[in-house]
């Protein structure tokens, strides 16, 4: 819990709160005590969500619980310029459009840098500083905040130590603090997507002020204290959280930019999905994350509850783990995508809310193929492979999911009785969502679920994410050496065609090599109350509580 004491919620809602929490009646008693609440209601924004977020500090953990937070205490240099949904109305998107004429060559905005002057052999980018911003502890951001964030990176070896090197920083010298409000990247070689890396959700910008002052010879780099406290320049600070229950967040009156709408969100654990529809039918949630497909089905006739459906990047599979015996064998991989009826899947469990996956990258990212994909099911093909890999009478393994996810047990059972019809047999692991992301990123099971996508929109990137060998989320151990030579050629160079010819032979590789079974593109679907807007949609799936309001 944060030592701050910023006062949040009104009296008849936190009492409300906290005798709903104790005896356990939250689905009949909030949607009244929300309608007593009046003023404070239309003000406070209640999620539930499968977890609370597993960290609050991005080298720690990427818990969907913590991607879906870390955006509303902590601010970046730079973001994507938003532009309308071609699809839906209302709703708008990231433009991901690349141009060249615009200085970092994309539609890009300021967030803590107010410009910025990529060089044209894309080998550095020089920041100018946004002055007047104070953090949630009150202290003034300046260059040294930024110099900070990525000293830190290098020491942690957390998830920035892939984002250092996906921006091709060689270490902590190459960021220069020019002056209090002037900074700049120096690279050794060029790298096209620099400056989106830097707006990646991964790379918030700390106070460096706080996080030395609550460091300690055993933890320099503050890794304790912001594991559950925040040290940022984003629109909210942290009032509470009760891993488990509850997060809270007040949104700051000190904030730099435009002020959120709403002054409280209330981000609460409901581990059940059918817990989460009841609260969201009932008025005493305004967002229900991880619906089932069939329960959001069930709200196509709701006069008060809606679903958005959007085209997103998130992608299902499950990793086959090369460190595991037999999947160390390209053939039992390949026979494992083969056994995978992705069409069945997607239609009786997802209820046709997406489509199967055919790449290994979002299909509208720029150099996305599918042209290599072969995997449609194919029990006798997948038969085959097993017997050319020696093992004709099948093999015994476990496939883990994810409990807090309300498809991944349905898809699992289906996956199951498919392998049997070709000698596999399969024992199913469930595991609670509060811990699921602790499993993936410790690669302790040799088959486990995965819901993700390439935060930055980049094939380059996206295939430097799951597939080069030094990668903190190559969950599934795949090394190849010329495809970690194809990734590093397409994140070193300008030469557009050079890049999209070696992502392309890249992408060629893994398919064929099949660290993963293929499952769908399952899209991104908000359920909201109706009276809930602002809906933006970005690559990292991640809500942002800075872009709701009432409506």
């Amino acid at each position: 819990m944060s030592s701050q004491k910023h006062p949040l919620v009104k009296p008849s809602r936190r009492t409300f709160l906290k005798t709903a929490t104790a005896t356990g009646v939250l689905a009949t008693a909030s949607g009244r005590a929300l309608a007593q609440a009046g003023t404070a209601r239309a003000k406070t924004l209640v999620i539930a969500a499968p977890a609370t977020p597993l960290s609050l500090d991005v080298e720690n953990s990427l818990s969907l619980g913590t991607i879906d937070t870390v955006a509303a205490f902590y601010d970046y240099l730079i973001e994507f310029d938003t532009m309308p949904d071609p699809k839906v109305a209302g709703v708008l998107r990231e433009n991901l459009k690349p141009n060249p004429s615009l200085p970092g060559g994309y539609h890009l905005k300021s967030r803590l840098a107010e410009s910025w002057t990529f060089a044209p052999d894309g080998k550095s980018v020089q920041f100018k500083l946004r002055r007047g911003v104070v953090s949630n502890w009150g202290n003034p951001f300046t260059a040294k905040d930024v110099k900070y964030t990525f000293d830190r990176k290098f020491e942690v070896k957390g998830a920035g130590a892939f984002m250092t090197f996906v921006m091709g920083l060689p270490n902590k010298d190459a960021v220069v603090v020019d002056d209090d409000y002037t900074i700049t990247f120096k690279l050794e070689n060029p790298n096209a997507i620099l400056m989106i890396v830097c707006g990646h959700l991964a790379n918030p910008i700390f106070d460096s002020v706080k996080c030395k002052q609550m460091a300690t010879p055993d933890d320099p780099w503050a890794r304790k204290f912001l594991d559950t406290n925040v040290a940022g320049f984003g629109p909210y600070t942290l009032t509470s959280l009760q891993r488990g229950q509850q997060l809270v967040a007040t949104a700051r009156k000190d904030y730099c930019g435009d002020k959120p709408f709403f002054e409280t969100v209330i981000f609460r654990e409901v581990p059940a999905s059918a817990t989460r529809l009841q609260l969201l039918n009932g008025g005493s949630v305004d967002i229900a994350q991880g619906l089932s497909p069939t329960e959001m089905k069930s709200l196509g006739a709701s006069k008060t509850v809606s679903v958005t459906s959007i085209e997103a990047s998130q992608m299902m599979w499950v990793g086959l783990n090369t460190a595991f015996k037999p999947f160390d064998n390209v053939k039992v991989r390949q026979a494992m995508n083969f056994a995978m009826p992705k069409d069945e899947i997607v239609k009786t469990v997802l209820q046709d809310f997406g489509r199967k996956q055919k790449a290994l990258m979002p299909e509208f990212y720029p150099g996305a193929t599918s042209e290599f994909y072969k995997y449609d099911f194919d029990i006798a093909k997948a038969k085959a492979l097993l017997a050319e890999a020696g093992l004709p009478n099948g093999f015994s393994s476990t496939l883990a999911y994810n409990a807090g996810d309300p498809v991944q047990e349905s898809i699992a059972i289906i996956y199951q009785t498919a392998l049997k019809r070709v000698g596999i047999n399969v024992e199913l692991k469930k595991i609670a969502a509060g811990t699921f992301f602790d499993s993936l990123s410790k690669r302790t099971e040799p088959m486990i679920f995965n819901v993700d996508a390439p935060w930055t929109p980049d094939p380059g990137f996206s295939l430097n994410l799951y597939f080069q060998s030094g990668s903190f989320i190559d969950f599934s151990n795949y090394k190849n050496e010329k495809v970690d030579a194809l990734i590093k050629q397409s994140l070193t160079t300008l030469d557009e065609k050079t890049r999209m010819t070696a992502v392309k032979e890249a992408q060629r590789i893994v398919n064929d090599e099949a660290p993963w079974a293929f499952i769908a593109n399952p899209g991104f679907h908000l359920a909201h109350r109706k009276d809930v807007g602002g809906i933006v949609y970005y690559t990292s799936n991640r809500l942002n509580f800075r872009d709701y309001k009432r409506v």
